[in-house]
C-alpha cells in the first residue's frame, strides 16, 4: 500500500499559503499523506521563473491582487487584512524555524507552526521577523524554544537553499505550490484538483 506524499513548497509571508493553509492540512490529513514542508526562498525562484516581488509588479496587478484578498477571504470565511501592518516582511527567519520544526519535530509540528505565522501576518498583524514573535509563536504551538536559536545555525540555511534550489528542479514558480508525483499544484484555489488526486492515489493504494 503506498500512501500519497505532497511536496509543499510555501513562502510563510505569503497570503496565499495562509488562504490554503488549514484546507491543506485538513486534505492531507482525511487522505492520509505524507507531506514534505518545504519553506522556500521566493526571491531566486522569481529570479528563475520570471516573477517578479509585489513592490515591482504593475499597479493594475497590485490592486486587482487586494481585491482577490478580500474576495478569497470572504467566501472561506477566513480573517485577514489585505494590507497588513508588517507586509512586505522578510519571511526568512520563520522560513528557517519551520525548517528546523520539520527536521527535529516532524511534518505535523511544523505545519502547526506554519499555520501560527501565517496567522499572525494576516490575521493579527504581527511581525514575524521579530524573534520576540517567533518565540511567542513557538511557545503557543508546544514547541522547543531552543528551536529558535537551532534556526539560525549555517547548517539550517543550507537545507533552505536546497529546498529553494529543488523547488526550481521541479517547476515551481510561486508559493504555495503542492507537488505530487511531480505533478504541481500552484496555488490556493488549485485545492480542489489537489485534492481529487490524492483521493485517487488513496483508493488506488
Amino acid at each position: 500500500m503506498t500512501t500519497p506524499a505532497v511536496d509543499y513548497y510555501f513562502a510563510p509571508q505569503s497570503p496565499w499559503t495562509y488562504l490554503g493553509h488549514s484546507r491543506f492540512v485538513d486534505m492531507v490529513r482525511a487522505a492520509g499523506a505524507t507531506v514534505r514542508v518545504l519553506p522556500v526562498d521566493l526571491g531566486p525562484v522569481f529570479a528563475v521563473s520570471g516573477g517578479l516581488p509585489l513592490g515591482k509588479r504593475a499597479p493594475q496587478r497590485q490592486a486587482y491582487r487586494l481585491v482577490e484578498l478580500r474576495r478569497f477571504s470572504d467566501s472561506l470565511g477566513i480573517p485577514l487584512h489585505t494590507q497588513p501592518r508588517f507586509c512586505p516582511v522578510s519571511g526568512d527567519d520563520a522560513a528557517r524555524l519551520s525548517t528546523v520544526v520539520a527536521e527535529q519535530d516532524g511534518a505535523d509540528a511544523a505545519l502547526a507552526l506554519t499555520g501560527a505565522v501565517c496567522a499572525a501576518v494576516w490575521a493579527h498583524e504581527q511581525d514575524i521577523a521579530s524573534h520576540d514573535v517567533l518565540a511567542t509563536l513557538l511557545a503557543r504551538t508546544g514547541l522547543n524554544a531552543a528551536r529558535l536559536v537551532q534556526s539560525q545555525q549555517p547548517a539550517v540555511q543550507q537545507v533552505y537553499e536546497a529546498n529553494t534550489r529543488d523547488a526550481i528542479d521541479a517547476g515551481v514558480f510561486g508559493a504555495p505550490s503542492y507537488v505530487v508525483n511531480g505533478e504541481i499544484f500552484w496555488g490556493q484555489d488549485r485545492l480542489n484538483f489537489l485534492e481529487r488526486v490524492l483521493n485517487i492515489n488513496k483508493q488506488g493504494a
